[in-house]
Formats: structure tokens, C-alpha cells, sequence
């Protein structure tokens, strides 16, 4: 048979289609073994498998670069291989080994490998698509021609995710592909949007709109390699529908008492590799040519099961790795400048900004008002002027505005976003929980995601149950997130910058009752490393253990307390997570007594793991009770006497250490 064979319009040469068609074969071998490994308890965990729909996966990535960006759904084993993941790797991850791509940490639905731009098959639905527009975004500020595809089913075109990031792509005109995989099914149901479903959901965001026979393989390549194209040149973001369907349930061992024989037996008929063997007949391949094929893809998922079986499982002592990246190397702590004027917190956050921006052009500010408005305190006021397009609007879609984030910080920038108000970080929980905190650690260390949230939060303006919470103690449960509270204004700047040089996410809480008050200068090149307490006032009679506001309230108690006898030394965590033990411990060795103090609810509190690990780590300092002071386990309430009676400061931390040292 003749493989130059000109394409038609339409078309694609028959020496690349039979190309096609291998990848596909490739996929539907590697599925159906990962089928028989699963069965056989070889394969742990979940396995969402999809065969039937490899024209889809492979079509789409015939127009990508190896530097373009893919993110993909739990059911991704296709996507990854057809944009040129290994097969042994593939499947020792399947299986859990030490050389699978993502070192037997990621799994069948979190397989990924960033260094040829596949950010991750995901198990979340529709998260990867705020993922893909920070990809776009880097792409964009970078001025790279390369381009973003978020695959994802119909049914996550009902998640907030895939609406919010479709806005920002939208809004920001972003090198974004959105392609959707109508398989008929949508996980334990038959699929139920409407035919024209997706064309309106393109035409609510102003998007190009294509949909293409996803069991076509040829197609998929003709229609994508023009979508792309289009993008790549600066088009605006375009939506593909590749209808297509799902053979397997919505998992393996799924019952599929849902499943319609109607739809089942109109779409088996059309198979995608029994119609692209066909077309390839009719161009004058032989049976014994295909058959070749065939059984080359086999031999090549013989010997990738067999080499990842004899792989290695990861070692226990390996549990730790890959959990943060390991600290950039930098200057430690700068003393404060004597001779510098007093500076207030608002203007030492803009100013690390502002430093940050200047140094390094992978920076970017971006965040609800952040630019044009200057934030909603005026703190990033004139930046977006002096830093055009580093600096940037977005749409109110907290769940974009992170998950950009994690999807620029993974393809090389230093996003800084915004949250307008700490309580909003429930939102937008899962990009921080599920992506941004554990994507270094599912891809087995293949990639960093230097990302910084800034927030604020802090009761005592009668703000109400929604607009005041203190969610430390939520965040720092999370493996992977740093989270720094600073209580002055040196400690908002320094912090700032290394929270934003720092290659693992990390969320900065500021206080808005701090924003204006005034504190001791400091020099530009002024940082404090994370992870690093400070002992504000030395004492001997007892340690109390403060964050944030409450480190004022604290000084301010310890003063009190003098005219008593009592002599209180302040220690201020400024990092939450991780929490400088050396120093908290250190303290308490020498006082034998501890008094926690914070502003969130006492209940579950950091306050809480400070006290466990003092009792367990400080037995032999326990004088006497370790006690906290916090807010009762009341939402933040709106009248003023309520706040004033719920909100804790001096005179409950006076109280709490007079119970502590017995007077």
C-alpha cells in the first residue's frame, strides 16, 4: 500500500492515519490488559477505563506538541498515551512500582508527567480545567505559542470548576481548547443533556464552537489540528465536542444495571478501531500489514508489563518524599533597619509585591479587583500601571482564580492570587486541598507548584459569621501547605517574599485590623525563611504561644502581668504550618508552663496540636496544665456586644496564665 497518500480536505494521509490507528490499538491493548492485571488484584485502587473512546484521545493529541499542555479526567490512561506518555511507565504506576511516571504516587487516576506537558489525569471532575487556563495563562504572559486542552466528560459540565474556568479563559481570551467527551453515559446513568447542550454552553462563554463523530479517528485529527491551529494564532478559546461512547462501566467491577442495550448496540458498531482498519483497507492496506500492527502494539505491552512487574514497590522510607519541595536557598532572616522610618503593614504587603514583581517576570498578580481597583484595601493600588499584564483582573470564580494559579505555578511562573476574604477560601477548597497541595506529591516530585495565596480574615468590625473566620487550623491539616500569619509589618513583607520565592504552595493570612498599624522599618532585601518563629518578649515564668493579632494581645497581657510578678515570654509562630517546634518547645523547656493564645474557635484549633505535642514532646516541662485561649466554638456573630463577648484578647490570655501559674 502506498503510505504518501495526499490528504484530502478532511482528511489525513493514509501513512499518518495508520500511524492513528497504532495509537489507538496501543490504547485499547493497554486497557483491556489493565482489565485482566485489575482482576487479578495486580492493580490496586480504583481503574476507570476507556475503551471505545481512543479516537477521541488520540485524534485530539495529534495537534499537540510535546510543549503544549493536557490535563485529563480520571479516566485518562488514553489522553496520557496518546500524547506520548510511556507504556511501561504507564503501567508501573498502574501497578504501584517506583518507576511508574509518577513514582507509584499518583495512581490510575492521578497519572501524569509534566515534562511533556501532561498535568495530570485527575479524580476530581472538572478540575482540571482551571488547571489548563493557568497553563493557557503562562503560555500567554510568556508569549509562547503553545496551547492548553482540558479534557473532561459532559457530566462535568454541571461543576462549578469547569463554569468558573471557562469564564476566566473566556474572559481572559485564552489559548484554551475545552473538549468535551460525550460518551453517553454520565458515571452510573445515562447521559441526559440535550443535543445541543454543549453548543450552548460554548456560546454562554463566547467560544468557537466544533463538534466532531468522536469514533472517527480521522476527524478528530482534521477538525482539532484547525482548532488548535486557530488557537495557537491567538484565536479565542474554542470548545470541541467529540461524541463518542464509554464500552465499560463507569469503573471496573462497575454492575452497569444502567446501561441501555439500545444506545449500546447502535455505538459498538461503530468501534473506532474496526472503522479506521476498515478505511484503511479500502485504501489498500492489507489485512496481514494491519495484523502486523497489531501484534507489534501487543509485543510492546507484553514487554511493559513485564518490565513494570519487575520494578520495585517504593521503599517505606521514601513515605516523606516529595510532600514539599525542598526549601530555595536564600538569605536568612535581615535584622530590621534602625535607621528607617516606621512603616505600616499595608504598605509593606505592597511593597513585597511590588519588589517581587520588579525582580522576577514570572511573577503574576492576579485576583478579584487586584489591578484596576487596587484590591478591595488598596493594597495592590497602582501595580497593575507599573506592571501591565503581570498584574490582572479576574472574574469573582474563586475556583479559577486558584486553580489558574496551580496551572501557571506547574508550568513555570510564581502566581500570587488573591482571595478576597479568608472565609472565601471555602470556595475554592478543593484546588487547594486536592491540586495544589498534592500534586507535587502524586507526580512523584515532577513537578513544583510555587504558588501564593494572600487572604485576609480578623473579627471585631462586626463583618458577621461570613466575612470573619480564622481557617488556619483547616489549611495547616493539609500536607504540602505552608501557612504564614504575620503579626507586624516587616513579618508581611518578609514573609511575603519568601512565601512567593518558596517552591511549594503557600497561603498567607494576613489580619485586617493589622493593616494600619505601624511598626519598625526594614530594609529591601529584608526576608524571614518560613518555618521560623520569634520570640517577641523573653520571659521566665511562662511561655505564651501566640499568631497574628493575638501576639499584640499578648505583649499587651504580658505587660499587665508584670505588676503581678509574673514574667510571660511572648513567642509569635509568624508560620503556622510548618510550625517551628525548636522554638515553641525551647520555650517551654525553660518556663515549664504554656498558655496558647489564637483568635479562631478553641475547638480544633492550632492551639489544640500545640498542646498535644508540647504534653508529648515537653512531658518532662509540665508543671502544669498546657491551656488555650480562643474563641468559643460560635460562629463569629454581627452585634457588636456578641463580638465584644465572643472575640478573645489581653484579659483572657491575663486570665489563662494566672490559672496556668496558679495565682
Amino acid at each position: 500500500m502506498s503510505l504518501e497518500m495526499p490528504a484530502r480536505a478532511g482528511r489525513v494521509a493514509t501513512g499518518r492515519l495508520l500511524e492513528l490507528y497504532r495509537g489507538m490499538l496501543r490504547i485499547r491493548a493497554f486497557e483491556e490488559r489493565a482489565a485482566v492485571l485489575y482482576r487479578d488484584g495486580r492493580i490496586p485502587g480504583f481503574v476507570h477505563l476507556s475503551v471505545g473512546q481512543e479516537a477521541t484521545a488520540v485524534g485530539a493529541c495529534a495537534a499537540l506538541r510535546v510543549d503544549d499542555v493536557i490535563t485529563s479526567t480520571h479516566r485518562g490512561h488514553g489522553h496520557v498515551l496518546a500524547k506520548g506518555l510511556d507504556v511501561t511507565a504507564a503501567f508501573a504506576e498502574l501497578l504501584g512500582r517506583e518507576t511508574g511516571a509518577c513514582r507509584g504516587r499518583g495512581g490510575s487516576m492521578h497519572i501524569a508527567d509534566p515534562a511533556i506537558g501532561i498535568f495530570g489525569a485527575n479524580g476530581i471532575v472538572g478540575a482540571g480545567v482551571p488547571i489548563a487556563a493557568g497553563a493557557a495563562a503562562a503560555a500567554q504572559l510568556r508569549s509562547k505559542d503553545r496551547v492548553a486542552v482540558a479534557f473532561f466528560g459532559d457530566g462535568a459540565t454541571s461543576t462549578g470548576a469547569f463554569h468558573e474556568g471557562a469564564t476566566l479563559a473566556s474572559s481572559w481570551r485564552l489559548p484554551l481548547v475545552l473538549l468535551c467527551e460525550n460518551n453517553q453515559y454520565s458515571e452510573f446513568s445515562v447521559a441526559r443533556a440535550g443535543a445541543d447542550a454543549m453548543r450552548r454552553r460554548a456560546a454562554a462563554y463566547d467560544m468557537d464552537f466544533v463538534r466532531v463523530d468522536g469514533n472517527d479517528v480521522e476527524e478528530v485529527a482534521t477538525a482539532m489540528a484547525a482548532v488548535v491551529a486557530a488557537v495557537r494564532a491567538g484565536g479565542p478559546p474554542a470548545f470541541v465536542e467529540a461524541v463518542t461512547f464509554r464500552v465499560r462501566g463507569h469503573y471496573e467491577g462497575d454492575p452497569q444495571r444502567y446501561r441501555d442495550s439500545d444506545v449500546d448496540a447502535h455505538w459498538l458498531a461503530r468501534d473506532p478501531l474496526d472503522r479506521t482498519r476498515a478505511r484503511l483497507a479500502e485504501r489498500g492496506a492489507l489485512d496481514a500489514e494491519l495484523d502486523a500492527v497489531a501484534a507489534e502494539v501487543d509485543a510492546e505491552i507484553d514487554a511493559a508489563v513485564a518490565a513494570a512487574e519487575r520494578a520495585s514497590e517504593p521503599a517505606p522510607a521514601t513515605l516523606h518524599h516529595y510532600v514539599r519541595a525542598e526549601p530555595r536557598t536564600g538569605p536568612d532572616e535581615r535584622l530590621l533597619d534602625p535607621g528607617a522610618e516606621p512603616v505600616r503593614t499595608s504598605r509593606a504587603i505592597r511593597a513585597a509585591l511590588r519588589h517581587e514583581l520588579r525582580t522576577d517576570p514570572d511573577v503574576l498578580l492576579a485576583g478579584i479587583d487586584v489591578g484596576a481597583g487596587g484590591n478591595v484595601f488598596g493594597l495592590t493600588r497602582g501595580l497593575a500601571e507599573e506592571f501591565p499584564g503581570r498584574v490582572r483582573d479576574t472574574p469573582i470564580a474563586e475556583t479559577a482564580i486558584v486553580g489558574m494559579g496551580v496551572g501557571a505555578a506547574m508550568a513555570g511562573l510564581r502566581p500570587v492570587v488573591e482571595i478576597m476574604y479568608s472565609d472565601f477560601l471555602t470556595v475554592c477548597l478543593d484546588q487547594i486541598v486536592n491540586q495544589a497541595a498534592k500534586l507535587r506529591y502524586m507526580t512523584g516530585g515532577g513537578v513544583t507548584v510555587p504558588l501564593t495565596i494572600r487572604t485576609q480574615f480578623g473579627a471585631g468590625r462586626s463583618s458577621g459569621a461570613q466575612h470573619s473566620q480564622s481557617l488556619e487550623a483547616l489549611l495547616a491539616h493539609v500536607p504540602g501547605i505552608s501557612v504564614v500569619m504575620p503579626s507586624t509589618p516587616a513579618d508581611a513583607y518578609g514573609l511575603l517574599r519568601a512565601a512567593i520565592r518558596d517552591d511549594s504552595p503557600v497561603v498567607v493570612i494576613e489580619h485586617r485590623l493589622l493593616y494600619e498599624r505601624s511598626g519598625p522599618g526594614f530594609a529591601d532585601d529584608h526576608v524571614v525563611p518560613l518555618g521560623r518563629a520569634a520570640i517577641r518578649r523573653p520571659g521566665s515564668d511562662v511561655t505564651v504561644v501566640s499568631v497574628s493579632r493575638m501576639v499584640h494581645e499578648a505583649l499587651a497581657a504580658a505587660e499587665r502581668l508584670v505588676a503581678e510578678g509574673i514574667d510571660a515570654e511572648v513567642v509569635d509562630l509568624r508560620t503556622v504550618a510548618p510550625l517551628d517546634w525548636e522554638t515553641v518547645l525551647g520555650s517551654y523547656a525553660r518556663t515549664n508552663r504554656m498558655v496558647i493564645a489564637h483568635e479562631a474557635v478553641t475547638d480544633f484549633g492550632i492551639g489544640a496540636e500545640i498542646a498535644a505535642r508540647a504534653a508529648d514532646e515537653g512531658f518532662w516541662s509540665f508543671d502544669a496544665p498546657i491551656v488555650r485561649v480562643g474563641a468559643p466554638s460560635v460562629p463569629a456573630p454581627y452585634a457588636p456586644s456578641l463580638e465584644r463577648a465572643w472575640l478573645p484578647g489581653a484579659d483572657e490570655i491575663v486570665a489563662a496564665v494566672r490559672r496556668c501559674v496558679g495565682t
